[in-house]
């Protein structure tokens, strides 16, 4: 186990390392003079170019710049926001909270809706099992934008059920207010959960072991708690794993058409502006969260499966 935790953690830091030169070297990936992205295309005079140029180190080499950058990355500073005039590490911190509460909400409806619409299917065959299957399939084809755009007409503009626009204050009315965010964000992945929650329960209903249990008279719920449903924890932590990482990535769609001010929206507007340290400080935030929740899953899964503790060995 020892073994199998460092190298994980590892290939989470060569993982994090690389990602690191790459969002650092998107700077100068980008068409033109990184001065001229920083000044936003405002005219200066060369004494002020000139001052910029050395307030950013651009006059140094690339690998003198990326050792100074990642070395104050590690402190935690993170650079100053060009858009917003402030550093970019408190910047974050004050959106944060946002996008981990749409997360959060959107985590939970995953989980809830996709195990149970999943075993649903797995256990009713017949009509229940097909309309799972088109509606998993309806929810995966539909992008977070259309579901943002329709669950705002429907609910917000004709039904006045929830608010369309903003974050909300107090414990109830954030609830109020991330409730169609958070829907639009979970629909897509909660289909996918469906269906893999399914698939994996189909697979353990088929065992012989579950056939033995039913025969000797043991009660169908104790046989699908006790030897379908936890057999099938392997593959629905594996992608639930993956789900939750990749829920940070699509908040910036569902943060922009909602107007919330989290991180997903501060890395549009970033983008838009080119403001490149906002840029490259949730790029590293949203890639370690990716692989942390990767790392995570990899940790956990022994324990739920000790079948793959064995086959580690």
């Amino acid at each position: 186990m020892a073994l199998f935790l460092v190298k994980r953690l590892a290939g989470m830091v060569a993982t994090l390392v690389a990602t690191s030169l790459a969002v650092f070297g998107s700077l100068y990936l980008a068409p033109g003079d990184p001065a001229t992205f920083l000044m936003k295309g405002r005219p200066v005079t060369p004494e002020t170019l000139a001052a910029i140029r050395a307030q950013y180190h651009l006059d140094d080499s690339f690998a003198v710049q990326y050792a100074k950058w990642i070395g104050n990355v590690l402190t935690g500073d993170f650079g100053r926001s060009v858009q917003f005039r402030q550093d970019v590490g408190g910047l974050v911190a004050s959106r944060l909270p946002t996008t981990l509460w749409l997360v959060a909400y959107a985590a939970l409806l995953i989980l809830v809706v996709g195990l149970a619409v999943g075993a649903l299917a797995a256990l009713r065959r017949g009509a229940a099992d097909r309309i799972v299957l088109i509606g998993t399939g309806m929810a995966n084809a539909t992008p977070a934008f259309v579901a943002a755009i329709g669950l705002i007409s429907l609910f917000s503009v004709k039904l006045h059920w929830f608010p369309a626009f903003g974050n909300g204050s107090g414990f109830g009315g954030r609830i109020s207010h991330l409730t169609l965010p958070a829907i639009a964000l979970a629909l897509t992945f909660a289909g996918l959960l469906a269906r893999v929650t399914r698939s994996a329960m189909l697979e353990e209903l088929a065992r012989e072991h579950v056939e033995v249990a039913r025969s000797r008279g043991v009660p169908g719920a104790a046989v699908v708690r006790r030897h379908v449903l936890r057999n099938s924890l392997g593959p629905i932590s594996t992608v639930t794993g993956t789900i939750v990482a990749g829920l940070l990535v699509s908040t910036s769609i569902v943060e922009t058409a909602f107007g919330l001010s989290g991180v997903g929206q501060l890395l549009v507007s970033s983008v838009t502006v080119k403001d490149f340290p906002v840029v490259q400080a949730v790029s590293l935030l949203v890639v370690f969260a990716f692989v942390a929740a990767n790392l995570l899953v990899d940790l956990l899964q022994p324990l739920i499966d000790p079948r793959v503790k064995g086959a580690a060995r």
